[in-house]
């Protein structure tokens, strides 16, 4: 264990005294669940008696893949931090950072335990090295008609190696199941939660570093993000650089979309060096149907294949 912490510091004390780079990784891991039910809980699409056969050895390989996608996301070091969409459950976020290939990294993390029916939370995973939480909450949704419990926004408030405080917000709004224009009032009430906590913060801290990361279910120039986007913050994810056969975080019927977002108030902006949308060729399958790329996802309808998500990962890089 000496060992193992002596190496770390080695590779990591050089970034931390000269307080270059940031990293910061989101990732909408495409329903990682274990393979156990959890009361009260719509699971039983992922038990290994179920149609989907998730079974302890697919649990662990998708772990794995989670893990080998998020260090591929940097070159240099390990992300600092690491905001995660669909994850079931304190155990899967254990065995994610102290079991998988992720188990040397050091990581801690913080997460939800929200109503939502499937039981899939948000977290934040984060290095200890470069980030230290001062407090954290859950910040309940209250459903409006015709909605379904859905996940809670986390808030997480800690010190960097700077020692300024960052204020994060790990989001994960309710889909468009339904259209998007039946689905649009279900996540402006999440908007209105998450607005509402960063006037509030705002209101004591004007000039506070706030990031909000996350799967939004919405682009850029949707109402909702523009609804978000006016209480004072700025789309990172707009200055992202993709590859020529990638041209967002997720693809639906043949068309790239960006509804993952990196979300930042003006002091933190003006810190960014790089934001991009990480599309490595492993992550990545053919598009049979309508051509090009598509993530490699886990499962296609109910056929398993052994891939990663049906989302990319959001990357940005800040000096700090």
């Amino acid at each position: 264990m000496l060992r193992l912490s002596l190496l770390l510091l080695h590779i990591l004390f050089p970034l931390i005294v000269a307080g270059q780079q940031l990293t910061v990784v989101e990732l909408n891991c495409e329903n990682l669940f274990d393979y156990r039910h959890d009361e009260g809980k719509n699971d039983e699409d992922y038990l290994p008696e179920s149609t989907r056969h998730w079974t302890r050895q697919r649990y662990w390989r998708k772990q794995n893949h989670i893990a080998q996608t998020l260090l591929s996301c940097s070159d240099d070091g390990i992300p600092d931090l690491i905001a995660l969409c669909e994850v079931e459950n304190d155990s899967v976020l254990n065995d994610l950072t102290h079991r998988s290939l992720l188990r040397h990294a050091g990581y801690e993390y913080v997460m939800t335990s929200s109503p939502d029916l499937r039981g899939i939370d948000v977290a934040l995973v984060y290095s200890p090295f470069s980030f230290s939480p001062i407090r954290y909450e859950s910040l309940r949704v209250v459903p409006v008609e015709g909605m379904r419990p859905t996940r809670d926004i986390l808030y997480v408030a800690g010190r960097t190696v700077k020692d300024d405080t960052l204020h994060i917000y790990v989001v994960h709004l309710p889909s468009r199941y339904g259209g998007e224009r039946y689905s649009r009032p279900f996540r402006k009430a999440a908007a209105d939660v998450l607005c509402e906590s960063i006037d509030s913060l705002r209101s004591v801290s004007p000039e506070a570093n706030i990031l909000v990361a996350g799967d939004f279910n919405d682009d850029t120039d949707s109402p909702v993000l523009n609804q978000i986007l006016s209480h004072g913050l700025f789309d990172l994810t707009t200055r992202a650089e993709m590859s020529e056969d990638v041209r967002g975080s997720y693809r639906y019927q043949g068309q790239w979309e960006t509804i993952d977002h990196i979300l930042g108030s003006p002091s933190v902006c003006q810190k960014l060096e790089r934001a991009f949308i990480h599309s490595p060729r492993f992550l990545l399958e053919e598009e049979k149907v309508y051509g090009g790329y598509k993530p490699r996802r886990t499962y296609n309808g109910m056929r398993y294949q052994p891939g990663y998500s049906d989302h990319l990962p959001l990357v940005a890089r800040f000096r700090y």
